[in-house]
């Protein structure tokens, strides 16, 4: 049997509002906020008693999505938000954007930073690393021609 497809991304957040604002920004579009909780919940993750505030956001085609979940209990115990790119695990999410230098500058005015600098690779993509809201890495990729 082979996996069918990838449902979804899931990321921890410190603050879901402004989260879902900076993935609308993006362009996402928010499928449905819950909070979620109870004895079946916690037998899934593993946690126990847990209560998450999360919601899903989708990408404009329709196929990707990415579920932002905010621990209210427990609380959270780790922090990789400011790990360097070559740290071990997962690292980023990357977005194919239609203009590079459009979307900077709209996230950009909801906090965003560059990680490094932009980059043309081979005249195929402009890419860049920012740091969205609480630190998140994310990449921006620009199909060039």
């Amino acid at each position: 049997m082979a996996v069918k497809r990838m449902d979804n991304v899931g990321i921890v957040v410190d603050d879901l509002d402004a989260t879902i604002d900076f993935f609308r920004e993006l362009g996402l579009e928010l499928e449905g906020r819950a909070t979620i909780e109870g004895e079946w919940a916690g037998r899934v993750t593993g946690l126990g008693d847990q209560q998450v505030e999360m919601a899903m956001m989708r990408t404009p085609d329709g196929h990707s999505r990415l579920e932002l979940s905010r621990f209210l209990t427990p609380p959270v115990v780790e922090d990789h938000r400011e790990a360097p790119v070559n740290a071990l695990g997962y690292l980023r999410v990357m977005f194919a954007v239609d203009d590079l230098e459009e979307t900077l500058e709209k996230v950009r005015a909801r906090g965003a930073t560059l990680a490094g600098e932009v980059v043309d690779y081979q005249d195929v993509y402009r890419l860049c690393y920012i740091r969205g809201p609480g630190g998140l890495l994310i990449g921006l990729a620009q199909e060039l021609g």
